[in-house]
């Protein structure tokens, strides 16, 4: 809230009143203790690389199942946002909100790119994808990718990660996840060519079970098999 000069001129003169010796003497008032100094807050010690690495694979091996809000920030800038729903292993879907058409559909074994608006569906083998290793049964980050680095600040901590065997080359993935916590709230995708895609996480329920229905495909599955 911004103070009018009136009332900082106020607090001002409320704070430089001082009593005299003869206003003391009389008791008119009483002197107060000084105030003891809050303690200094410890300094920020980052956290453990490998106790990072451990976190994140003890919080998607704990739950099989999210159903969440995503907001999607593309390569052009472009904000789309939806409703995501996971059922491990290897189910996924992401359902965007209008004007978006776009609707990304996993059934355990392919992932589907559907455009409703193009009425176009592309299809793809789950190994082919960046994020393959979070829908497995078991997540091992250290097994399963290459973990090339890990930060962390006090609020969040970054894990950054890459795989080599993604459709059309390595994609570099960061997982950033809410430091108190440890739940993940966001992760950027980055493809082989070097755009940047961001998804952020609100509202995740990790209890509740989506509907199974919602992840089967809705025509037969033709993998796409080039690299």
């Amino acid at each position: 809230m911004t103070r009018t000069p009136a009332l900082l001129a106020v607090l001002f003169a409320a704070l430089c009143v001082v009593p005299t010796a003869d206003a003391a003497a009389q008791g008119a008032a009483p002197a107060q203790k000084p105030q003891q100094k809050s303690a200094a807050p410890k300094p920020f010690t980052p956290m453990d690389p490998l106790v990072a690495i451990q976190k994140a694979n003890d919080y998607f091996n704990s739950a099989t199942t999210m159903i969440g809000d995503f907001v999607q920030i593309g390569p052009d800038g472009r904000r789309s946002e939806g409703k995501i729903f996971v059922q491990r292993p290897g189910k996924l879907r992401f359902e965007y909100a209008p004007p978006a058409t776009l609707e990304i559909v996993a059934d355990g074994l392919s992932v589907a790119i559907h455009d409703r608006k193009t009425a176009t569906k592309d299809v793809y083998f789950i190994s082919q994808t960046p994020l393959k290793f979070l829908l497995k049964d078991k997540v091992d980050l250290q097994r399963d990718v290459k973990v090339v680095d890990v930060q962390s600040d006090p609020n969040s901590v970054a894990i950054q990660v890459e795989d080599t065997a993604t459709f059309g080359g390595t994609s570099e993935i960061k997982l950033i996840f809410d430091a108190a916590k440890f739940q993940l709230k966001q992760w950027r995708v980055t493809d082989p060519q070097g755009y940047e895609t961001v998804i952020s996480l609100f509202n995740v329920d990790l209890n509740k079970k989506p509907d199974p229905n919602i992840f089967q495909l809705t025509q037969e599955r033709l993998p796409n098999t080039n690299n």
